[in-house]
């Protein structure tokens, strides 16, 4: 009653305000905030500093798990090497048509926002947490070292915000990314020192732990050492710290739920129910645990659509049903570039990471009761039994391998990814992936590794790193052809297109590869890999080297419209 109460009496003040009707009716001292939850800085207890950490980790769900712009996911993977459009859903296209990338887009908008959503909420808990609750403190300033080493990759200098912003501003200005990087390493120093090590982090594994910080650290580091070289230094050390730790293994033998299927223990990594630590995937350092039905850091948020961006829509086949060997019901918003289907395996026979349980490259109709007259072409493809560009007929059955329509290749059927895949009978439609998230793993600590030590001229040390993926990778193929080396490097193999060629073959569909490209700053140069060169609509055009740096969000700069303050946007792209 007395909040009503308050409420009614300034609302009243306002309006008499306004009209200066009654300038002396409403003292100043009335007119302070004097909040009946004491929900202020000063005042939050540890159950709502927690709370507000729970919520850094709610943003992360709703950064990755957006739907509202399906094509959100694809925007930073397409217009690279590894990624061509498939069935775009819009806010994708200016990511491959980039002449159309402007400061307008939704996938531009969504990223910046969220990232100042994690900056801002951070700074309330590191403010409210201090020196008292270090533990608090470390796991914000882990989040906005995320956010912050995130805006600078993409866009360059940005606004700089180390405390809470409680009232509405319009005069922030871009500081120098050298100034930001000052900030992301002294949080993730500090997040370094104080997190609690991995499988102390609580009841829920995804709470941050001090190698989530490590591995953030060793990637940020290797960005910050092209302008400071020192820090490649830091970044092995970073890696090193994880790799000699004890705490993780590669996973080099099956187990889990699903010995009893085929597979391989690659896969076995990406199945839901394998994926966390404490289910055997002793490689993980950071899974986002996702479930139904309950709040972050361990449930569903939104509906995402990671299994639809990266999986085909094979359920358009009258032959076929959705499955969990399939990996469910995609839609085929992107697809591998003839690059990452092709040229990045030459010479690779045997690697188990392009198997066909992890690259799916072939399948069979599983519809029962299946039996179909289909035309074949002179190309082999699949046409209708009595067209007149068929050369043959056949009669296809459950069971048999599919032949795929020519079309296929652009929606319905193509080499993809299996990482993502999860089925629920129960959501056949499958619109949200529920399945967790595989955020950082050994698997990339040894590539960062191998980066740092490249560029530091240890191409031996670089080499060293990815034999051990390469050991692994190769396993079986040697002991099947008894080849000890097969699939080995030496230093003279060593370059950074080699890195990021081991970097798509290990991490496809898990790394970021647009801030990957940008941070190694060969974006430009990876383009003309990708290998596509049709149809018109769906090859990447326009590319020009201000498209590097993303466009400010043109809402931004709008509202930042204090007199003689200006938020700056990038050069090439209009306001």
């Amino acid at each position: 009653m007395k909040l009503q109460n308050m409420k009614c009496k300034k609302y009243i003040c306002g309006i008499l305000a306004v009209t200066a009707l009654a300038a002396t009716s409403c003292k100043d001292d009335f007119l302070e905030e004097k909040p009946y939850s004491q929900y202020s800085l000063a005042g939050l207890s540890s159950s709502t500093i927690e709370a507000q950490l729970v919520g850094l980790h709610r943003t992360y769900a709703e950064l990755w798990g957006y739907s509202g712009e399906q094509g959100f996911l694809a925007a930073w993977q397409i217009g690279t090497d590894i990624a061509s459009a498939g069935s775009t859903q819009g806010v994708e296209n200016p990511f491959y048509q980039y002449a159309t990338l402007n400061p307008e887009n939704g996938a531009v908008r969504v990223m910046w926002q969220r990232c100042y959503d994690f900056i801002n909420n951070a700074n309330i808990v590191i403010a409210a947490a201090g020196e008292n609750n270090k533990a608090a403190n470390a796991e914000a300033r882990f989040f906005r070292a995320y956010a912050y080493n995130t805006l600078v990759t993409l866009w360059g200098d940005v606004p700089l915000l180390t405390e809470a912003v409680s009232v509405p501003k319009f005069d922030y200005t871009r500081q120098p990314v050298a100034e930001v990087d000052k900030v992301i390493d002294e949080d993730l120093t500090y997040a370094i020192a104080n997190l609690p090590d991995v499988d102390q982090s609580g009841v829920y594994q995804s709470r941050t732990n001090k190698d989530m910080a490590r591995q953030l650290a060793a990637e940020a580091y290797l960005r910050i050492g092209a302008r400071d070289n020192s820090f490649f230094a830091k970044a092995e050390k970073m890696a090193t710290e994880i790799i000699v730790s004890g705490k993780y293994k590669l996973i080099e033998a099956r187990y889990g739920k699903f010995l009893g299927e085929g597979g391989d223990y690659y896969r076995d990594m990406f199945r839901f129910g394998n994926q966390r630590r404490n289910q055997g995937n002793t490689e993980a350092i950071w899974t986002f645990e996702m479930e139904y039905n309950r709040n972050v850091p361990n449930g569903t948020i939104d509906n995402p659509q990671h299994r639809r961006v990266w999986q085909p829509s094979y359920h358009n086949w009258a032959e076929m049903v959705n499955a969990d060997s399939l990996g469910g019901r995609g839609n085929g918003r992107l697809r591998l570039s003839n690059f990452m289907k092709y040229t990045v395996w030459q010479g690779l026979q045997g690697d188990i990471r392009n198997s066909n349980y992890n690259i799916r490259r072939t399948t069979n109709y599983n519809k029962p009761g299946v039996s179909t007259v289909i035309g074949i072409t002179a190309n082999g493809f699949r046409i209708a039994a009595n067209s007149p560009l068929a050369v043959s007929t056949r009669t296809i059955k459950t069971g048999d391998k599919v032949i795929p329509f020519e079309a296929d290749s652009l929606q319905n059927w193509y080499p993809y990814p299996t990482k993502w895949g999860g089925y629920d009978p129960a959501d056949d439609f499958g619109y949200a992936l529920v399945k967790d998230y595989p955020v950082m793993r050994l698997g990339e600590t040894y590539l960062l590794r191998a980066e740092a030590r490249f560029r530091q001229n240890n191409l031996a040390g670089a080499a060293e790193d990815i034999n051990v993926l390469r050991d692994r990778a190769f396993k079986l193929a040697r002991a099947a052809q008894a080849n000890p080396n097969l699939g080995r490097v030496t230093a003279g193999d060593i370059n950074i297109d080699f890195i990021l060629d081991e970097r798509a073959r290990e991490l496809i569909s898990e790394e970021n590869r647009r801030m990957t490209l940008v941070r190694t700053n060969k974006l430009k140069d990876r383009i003309a890999k990708n290998g596509d060169a049709g149809p018109a609509n769906k090859i990447i055009t326009g590319f020009q080297d201000f498209n590097v740096l993303l466009p400010i969000p043109l809402q931004d700069i709008q509202l930042n419209n204090k007199s003689g303050e200006s938020l700056v946007q990038n050069p090439g792209y209009s306001k």
